[in-house]
């Protein structure tokens, strides 16, 4: 008989573009199964001096290779990060040892925002609003509203900072320790 794995749910990170500016955030909880083994995760970083924010969910060490190779892409098509977004997509999709890599990228600018799968996904959400993880869906519907029915005087980062308050009162597996990187 297969034994069950034990289930990582980690995260949630959303990236909103509102008005003429972009900020991603992120929870920081990691939990393994039905155990939290830490609250304080960063899952975010600055990569192309600053210009582009990264978030990610899924195991630790992928996203950080999966960062340094996102990195090398923005330096070798600089101010093209949608091409660089699409070079790194081929490259994990059909590099042998990239392939095995099990996380999903979130990345932001001031003016786009794609999420990048190691299934060669490459998407710009049409609204502004892009969320992964295990509250993204919590997260995406909160944005959306305050976006259309809130203070249409919140920035970017006051929609991130209260999407992901939201979705850590309802999903198990997010809480409230929520970082954000404004663009």
């Amino acid at each position: 008989m297969a034994q069950n794995k034990p289930v990582r749910r980690a995260t949630t990170v959303l990236a909103v573009r509102h008005g003429r500016t972009s900020a991603i955030g992120a929870d920081g909880q990691v939990s393994f199964d039905d155990t939290i083994l830490k609250a304080t995760a960063s899952k975010l970083r600055t990569l192309a001096d600053g210009k582009v924010a990264v978030g990610f969910a899924g195991g630790v060490a992928d996203a950080l290779t999966l960062f340094d190779r996102f990195d090398e892409k923005l330096r070798a098509y600089p101010k093209e990060i949608r091409r660089a977004a699409v070079e790194l997509a081929k490259d994990w999709r059909t590099d042998r040892a990239l392939r095995r890599l099990e996380a999903m990228l979130v990345a932001a600018t001031k003016k786009e925002l794609f999420l990048i799968s190691g299934q060669g996904d490459v998407i710009e959400p049409d609204d502004g609003v892009l969320a992964v993880g295990s509250g993204g869906a919590y997260a995406t519907a909160a944005a959306r509203a305050l976006i259309r029915h809130g203070n249409s005087k919140m920035t970017a980062e006051e929609i991130v900072r209260e999407s992901l308050q939201i979705a850590s009162e309802i999903c198990v597996f997010t809480n409230d320790q929520i970082e954000v990187i404004n663009l």
